[in-house]
């Protein structure tokens, strides 16, 4: 009997070549059952793609039926993939029913929806065109063809868009960097709104600055500080008298030229890698496909804790590059400046550290 040889060896007998025939025969009609059952399953809805997964995967282990057939029931598994959102089984799926009938147009629509699903565009386009060779006037391929160019349209437009944001921060971050300026974590972000230094035509560098007035718990943003202008030229234009609380009684502080010193805040010890401080310059959208376009992950870099803190004071008649170039100074984002009044009793403890920053 058939059931009896081994594995390989060719039938000998009219009786083994007529049990082997019987078996592939039931085996076929096992395999084209199990197709029907999987069709049938597919028709009953969502609740029951599982089952007809498993009849078409039951149908493919019989091995009993030709390339044609078998790439039809590979499509069909791929269809119940694609609308179970299993983009790659799908995919799978439907690249061996190509191979075994590329003349199997399901199989190219499913191969094509299944990679446009999983966003690979040049794969889908492919499949798509070898499709609409074999079927120019396929309906359904025609109309996931403009899809596909329509996505890759918007995918170049954004890489333009991106490569022209990363072109104009990298030019920002070489002149900084061939300034020997240094760049530590932002702070004090609420208050300057985000805001980040800028370029002009002449490679002029032009910075957010904030100045703190600690002690009164108030603030002034420059939006538009030239690297060329002496400190002292804004805070004349903005100098004045404020009032603090003191038990009830109302003391006034003086932020007049004569009456104040200025002292620039410093940020975490060491200053950011230049691809960090790309990165800090770039916002929004443009950061975030930054960061998927060069596969890195920069929330794993961690920033360093601030240590304690020694103010150095600086001359307001020096220029803000000139400031800003102190080998000690870290600048946290944008340039912040604590002004602080000479007669104040503040000062005292400004100078000790024995206070805390607003």
């Amino acid at each position: 009997m058939a059931l009896w040889m081994e594995a390989g060896s060719e039938p000998k007998t009219e009786g083994e070549k007529a049990d082997l025939a019987a078996i592939a025969a039931i085996k076929e009609s096992a395999a084209l059952d199990l197709k029907e059952k999987g069709n049938q399953y597919v028709k009953m809805g969502k609740r029951h793609y599982s089952d007809a997964i498993d009849c078409y995967t039951r149908a493919l282990k019989q091995k009993a039926l030709n390339d044609s057939d078998h790439s039809i029931i590979l499509a069909n598994r791929a269809h119940v993939n694609l609308l179970l959102g299993n983009y790659k089984h799908a995919l799978l799926d439907a690249e061996e029913a190509i191979a075994l009938s590329p003349i199997n147009i399901k199989a190219h629509y499913r191969a094509t929806k299944a990679a446009f699903g999983l966003d690979l565009l040049t794969e889908a386009s492919f499949f798509c065109q070898a499709g609409l060779k074999q079927d120019p006037h396929n309906e359904e391929l025609k109309l996931i063809m403009k899809q596909i160019d329509s996505r890759q349209s918007e995918r170049r437009k954004r890489e333009i868009e991106v490569a022209k944001s990363v072109a104009a921060a990298k030019d920002l971050v070489s002149v900084i960097m061939n300034r020997g300026l240094r760049l530590g974590k932002p702070m004090y972000e609420e208050l300057s709104g985000k805001r980040k230094p800028m370029l002009d035509k002449d490679s002029v560098l032009h910075w957010p600055v904030v100045f703190l007035y600690a002690e009164v718990m108030s603030s002034d943003l420059i939006e538009d500080f030239c690297e060329t202008d002496m400190l002292s030229v804004h805070l004349d234009m903005i100098s004045f008298s404020l009032k603090k609380p003191v038990l009830g009684i109302d003391e006034a502080v003086n932020y007049i030229r004569d009456s104040r010193y200025l002292f620039p805040e410093t940020g975490p010890g060491s200053s950011a890698s230049k691809f960090k401080v790309l990165s800090m310059f770039l916002e929004g959208k443009v950061h975030y496909l930054f960061l998927m376009m060069s596969s890195i992950a920069l929330n794993r870099t961690q920033w360093k804790s601030r240590g304690p803190v020694k103010y150095v004071k600086v001359n307001e008649k020096k220029t803000l590059l000139d400031v800003l170039r102190q080998p000690q100074l870290v600048i946290p984002g944008i340039p912040v400046f604590y002004v602080v009044s000479k007669k104040s009793s503040f000062y005292k403890e400004f100078k000790t550290g024995n206070w805390s920053a607003p």
